[in-house]
């Protein structure tokens, strides 16, 4: 365990190890071997000066459409932790990069997100991807407590 990790208390919560989980779960050649969790959540820190090297009109690779998967994956597993009902996420996007992401329970659409500019996918700092996942979890829970009936089909 790395000394951020130690002081860090977000290493702690359900989403990052979860993201972790899915990361891992990616890793068909063991790559992530030994890694500890700071590195493997890595590629979704895009500081201002690794955006400044992404071009601004670009296609997204495989492992970074991979990285937008997990983190839906993420999201899905926290729903199902919450309700106990399967979520089923979908991610869909066009070579170019632009799509949907959509995570259902049952016929209820829990989540709806559109997606753009996929190969610029990531966030300021982990604590801001946990706060986007936290506001997407909290909107999904409602949503599913407005229509538990749909969500239970």
């Amino acid at each position: 365990m790395t000394e951020a990790i130690a002081l860090d208390p977000i290493f702690e919560t359900d989403f990052v190890k979860e993201m972790a989980r899915q990361m891992r779960a990616l890793d068909t050649y063991g790559t992530y071997q030994g890694w500890s969790v700071e590195k493997i959540l890595d590629p979704y820190i895009l500081t201002k000066e690794r955006k400044a090297e992404i071009p601004l009109i670009g296609d997204p690779d495989d492992e970074t459409i991979s990285r937008v998967k997990a983190f839906y994956n993420a999201i899905a597993v926290l729903i199902e932790k919450e309700c106990k009902l399967l979520a089923v996420p979908l991610v869909h996007l066009t070579h170019e990069g632009f799509g949907r992401a959509l995570i259902t329970v049952g016929k209820l659409v829990a989540v709806d997100r559109t997606l753009r500019d996929v190969h610029r996918f990531g966030f300021a700092s982990l604590s801001k991807m946990k706060d986007e996942a936290d506001k997407i979890l909290s909107i999904a829970i409602e949503r599913i407590g407005e229509h538990p009936a749909v969500a239970g089909l």
